[in-house]
């Protein structure tokens, strides 16, 4: 424990590190079912505010909180994954932006819109004030242990595991391989996209209301297209070829900054340079044994097999 405590890892970034796993998985689903959906930002502040909503304007614990903020999210993303799902590769991609940059906005501007509503119902002009546009919420309690945490880690890990080896993990696995021959075996490629959408809401939502009870602050910008990329960045490191792989990223990417506190303002050429070595030398992810064997034969001067 010292030595964590030396390079910066204290119990407070190793929480952070943990919600950032969450957020590994939560893109994990989609890019195993081969659908490149960038709409968890999104998710995430929406699970935020609505946690942090009942938390704080309820009196209701976290556990309540958790589970209305998943909730919230996934039935947010039925009608969203309807029809945003029909497109693929880089529209998906567009198209999930937009819905975080939409989140984004709505929340900027939640309070002058149900404000407006309030006062052309009932004539009442004084100021509404729930989330406080721009501002965010401050002063949130600190409700979010390092046991909860990884708790929710082991129980969405193991949720993960049945669900690959069931039939609709072999059907994400098919679609992924070949969307349209996977239609014609008979596989309701419609059900099984949104289905994985709505879980990857879910999970998202869930690290939008740990993370909000740890920095006890939260702002729109929690929705904007720099948080979707760095939740991808957890699965570019990690690899997709197991869950495994977004986990490891979204630890390791949550602590660099703190173990790379002595390179003051390089730390994100750092990061940035680290991303690049790993989509060079190891594109399938540090946790990819196959991507690691080639590494080696490269160190040892052999060619490596093609992929």
């Amino acid at each position: 424990m010292n030595f964590f405590q030396s390079i910066g890892i204290t119990e407070t970034v190793f929480q952070f590190m943990l919600v950032d796993a969450i957020l590994g998985l939560s893109i994990y689903l989609p890019l195993y079912t081969g659908m490149f959906s960038l709409a968890n930002a999104g998710f995430m502040a929406i699970g935020a505010y609505v946690g942090v909503l009942i938390t704080m304007q309820l009196g209701m614990p976290l556990g309540v909180g958790l589970f209305v903020g998943m909730l919230v999210a996934g039935l947010i993303a039925i009608p969203i994954g309807l029809p945003a799902l029909r497109l693929r590769d880089l529209y998906l991609a567009i198209a999930t932006i937009g819905f975080g940059e939409v989140v984004s906005i709505v929340l900027l501007n939640f309070d002058t819109l149900i404000g407006g509503i309030r006062q052309a119902l009932t004539g009442d002009t004084t100021r509404f004030a729930l989330i406080n546009g721009a501002r965010g919420i401050r002063s949130i309690p600190k409700l979010t242990t390092t046991a909860e945490l990884i708790v929710f880690l082991i129980a969405a890990s193991y949720v993960i595991i049945r669900l690959h080896r069931s039939r609709f993990g072999r059907a994400m696995a098919a679609i992924r391989q070949d969307e349209r021959v996977a239609e014609n075996m008979g596989i309701n490629t419609v059900y099984i996209k949104n289905v994985v959408f709505i879980l990857s809401a879910m999970l998202a939502a869930a690290a939008g209301v740990f993370s909000a009870h740890l920095t006890r602050i939260i702002t729109p910008d929690l929705a904007t297209f720099d948080q979707a990329v760095n939740i991808l960045a957890y699965a570019v490191l990690g690899g997709t070829s197991s869950f495994l792989g977004p986990i490891v990223g979204g630890l390791v990417l949550g602590a660099l900054p703190e173990v790379l506190r002595f390179l003051q303002q390089y730390r994100g050429v750092f990061n940035g340079l680290v991303l690049l070595v790993v989509i060079v030398y190891l594109p399938g992810g540090v946790v990819n044994p196959a991507g690691w064997s080639r590494v080696w034969k490269r160190l040892k001067g052999e060619k490596p097999a093609p992929e």
